[in-house]
């Protein structure tokens, strides 16, 4: 990492508040460069508090935008942090019209071009491309990283048109305690108190509207931007890491946007920017990727950015299993379309005699963190032990050249189920000599799903039908005498919640099922062995992209913010602990999401968060799935004698015909207990 001082402009900065139509004020922190001229504005628009949360991280890359030329632009959306209003749902309409308002304010303002971007990752990412299908005039280009243009299917709530436990519940009980922490004094003045308990009114835990649309509805449909890719009107860098559950976005941007104003990245990367140089490496130059973007699009520069292939990606090479890679072995590819003509579709059907696939309830234990964050417990370890409660079928790399994948797989299977309904899991495992499983790829289906995500459909007892689904998208090369294994499995707990009666599990008909590759030809690539081609493609011919002259110049980010981490005396907590009550049947997961600990700021704020998640399930009972999920959070000036207090406790269990919710809210000034509620709940399962 390159920690850069000396920028081509000196900046200020400054923090305002933004008037909204409704009276309420958004909470903004403007870094300029010192310049008389007008400069083109970015914006990055979160919920997640930028005096404290995303304080650090913002100062790695507004104040380099700054002294690069740009007005950088940090605000925090209505009801969080120091910004006024009450806090909504995930991009409610307020939200967007907000954002757009703020685009607008930018643009009038006397030190603006009237051009302006915007980027952001995860929530940042979402809304950037959400505010963009609304077109504000202002809004020439974006960067979305790590996002979704599918709120149902892509997103942490649902899988396949199952309910995802393992985030479903998790970042439902994160926004409820991020939700309820204070504003803080020292930015909003003596009325701090006044505005956190009008806050906390007004909080609602998001379970329960997110549980009660269990199905692909119009709530889902809004802010989805693919029901119409032609409303976004800004150029669009779509980024995303392998090892992000919402990669598979940047293949659907750069398939449905113009090329003229479309480019798309995917790295090894987790849940990050791809500059921070946390795992999976290796890490880029992002921010200069990004001001080249900035300076074509909001500057009018003639600087080759739409010379790019249309799509670069990393492509990895075989690696043993492991929960965390510093880097890990690959290389850069471009593609000059997406579908690419030099990715062709192969299949390789199955053999042998039906199966009756009925796996244990805790299948998935050891499936990684739905988010990787680049900690060291995030990613799957040696699927052998999930491979053994899975049906395997097993294909072998011929000696000589690897077998390279790029896109989608997807899986045909002919089922026959017992029962009305079920679920299935798909996993793509790089099985080395030594019989080392690791994880390449996944995908899931709830089978009543199967028609659409719209609606769910029982499944006729008794009867084979052929379901298709695809897996998350990959850059994979299998090496020479490995094999490419395909799992699946019955049940996938804690990523999928179970149904009553789908420990049952279905039957497999090999004769009807098969694997379908995106196998990457004219590269390093062939075939799997006894495989046959989908489609055609010239012997020797040259890829659409050629992966030559993909570079990328070191990361660079401007000086930290200076964030103290105080030593503790503790023991550290796993990051993620398996129990197993051998004489209960009973397997318990803790998982510590270690989103930042204990921290210190330069003004002196005090900031401690500790959170615990925690799954459970018995081995033949679907029935007894539970998840509790801690949150404690402290914000504290001492020379100010604050002291604000926040904990959360969230529970969801089901029965036959719903699942229960619990959850709680306490805070504290000092000792004094100021706001207390708690919630319970029943939702019937319709689907999902």
């Amino acid at each position: 990492m390159i920690i850069r001082t000396d920028f081509p402009y000196e900046t200020t900065r400054e923090d305002v508040r933004i008037p909204m139509a409704d009276g309420v004020e958004l909470y903004a922190r403007i870094w300029r460069p010192v310049t008389k001229e007008p400069v083109p504005a970015l914006l990055e628009y979160l919920p997640y508090r930028l005096t404290d949360w995303t304080a650090p991280r913002d100062w790695q890359r507004h104040p380099w935008y700054a002294g690069h030329g740009y007005a950088s632009v940090r605000v925090d959306v209505r009801g969080h942090g120091c910004s006024g209003g009450r806090p909504g749902d995930e991009y409610d309409a307020r939200e967007l019209a907000d954002g757009v308002a703020v685009i607008e304010w930018l643009a009038e303002q006397p030190w603006c071009t009237g051009s302006v971007g915007m980027f952001g990752i995860s929530w940042g990412g979402f809304n950037s491309l959400q505010i963009a299908a609304l077109a504000p005039e202002p809004l020439k280009a974006i960067v979305t990283v790590c996002s979704t243009d599918d709120r149902f299917d892509n997103d942490v709530h649902y899988m396949g048109g199952s309910v995802l436990a393992v985030d479903m519940h998790a970042w439902a009980a994160t926004m409820l305690a991020f939700a309820s922490r204070p504003p803080d004094p020292e930015f909003v003045g003596d009325g701090w108190r006044e505005q956190w308990l009008s806050r906390l009114e007004s909080v609602e835990p998001l379970i329960h509207t997110w549980l009660s649309h269990q199905t692909r509805d119009a709530y889902w449909r809004h802010g989805s931007v693919c029901e119409d890719y032609s409303a976004i009107g800004a150029a669009v860098l779509a980024v995303g890491g392998w090892h992000d559950p919402y990669r598979d976005t940047v293949l659907r941007l750069v398939s449905a946007l113009p090329s003229s104003r479309v480019r798309g990245l995917i790295g090894p990367w987790s849940h990050q920017y791809p500059d921070r140089g946390l795992p999976p490496g290796p890490s880029i130059g992002f921010l200069q990727e990004t001001l080249r973007w900035w300076d074509h699009w909001l500057r009018g520069e003639d600087n080759g950015v739409l010379d790019e292939p249309l799509l670069r990606s990393w492509i990895s090479g075989s690696h043993p299993p492991a929960t965390s890679y510093g880097e890990l072995p690959g290389r850069w590819v471009g593609e000059k379309a997406w579908p690419s003509p030099s990715v062709v579709p192969v299949s390789y059907g199955f053999q042998g005699a039906p199966v009756a696939v009925a796996s244990p309830q805790h299948t998935g234990l050891d499936a990684g963190r739905f988010f990787p964050f680049g900690n060291d417990a995030d990613l799957p370890p040696d699927q052998r032990e999930e491979d053994a409660k899975s049906a395997c079928f097993e294909f072998p790399v011929a000696a000589g050249e690897p077998v390279e994948i790029l896109g989608r797989p997807s899986v045909t299977l002919r089922l026959r189920l017992d029962v009305p309904y079920g679920q299935v899991v798909a996993r793509l495992c790089d099985v080395a000599a030594d019989g080392s499983s690791t994880l390449v790829t996944r995908g899931a289906l709830n089978l009543s799903a199967r028609q659409g995500r719209e609606r769910a459909v029982p499944w006729p007892v008794g009867s084979y039908e052929d379901v298709t689904f695809e897996l998350n998208g990959i850059g994979h090369a299998f090496a020479p005498g490995h094999r490419i294994r395909l799992a699946v499995s019955s049940a996938y707990w804690p990523w999928i919640w179970p149904r009553a009666g789908s420990e049952a599990g279905w039957t497999l008909d090999p004769a009807g099922s098969a694997l379908t590759l995106p196998v990457r030809t004219g590269s390093s690539a062939s075939s799997p062995a006894g495989s046959s081609p989908a489609g055609s493609s010239p012997a020797g011919s040259s890829p659409a992209g050629s992966d030559e002259g993909i570079l990328f110049e070191a990361p660079e980010q401007a000086e930290p913010l200076g964030v103290v981490f105080p030593a503790t005396l503790d023991e550290p907590r796993p990051e993620r602990l398996v129990v197993r009550d051998v004489a209960r049947g009973t397997w318990r997961l803790e998982v510590d999401p270690r989103y930042g600990g204990t921290r210190v700021y330069p003004d002196g704020l005090e900031f401690s968060e500790d959170a615990l998640e925690v799954y459970e399930i018995q081995d033949a009972d679907p029935l007894s799935a539970r998840t509790r999920s801690d949150w404690r959070i402290r914000l504290h000036r001492p020379e100010r004698g604050w002291d604000a207090r926040v904990e959360t406790r969230s529970e969801i269990s089901c029965d036959e015909g719903g699942f229960l919710t619990s959850n709680e809210v306490v805070c504290r000034e000092g000792d004094e207990v100021v706001f207390h509620r708690t919630w319970e709940r029943r939702l019937p399962r319709a689907a999902g």
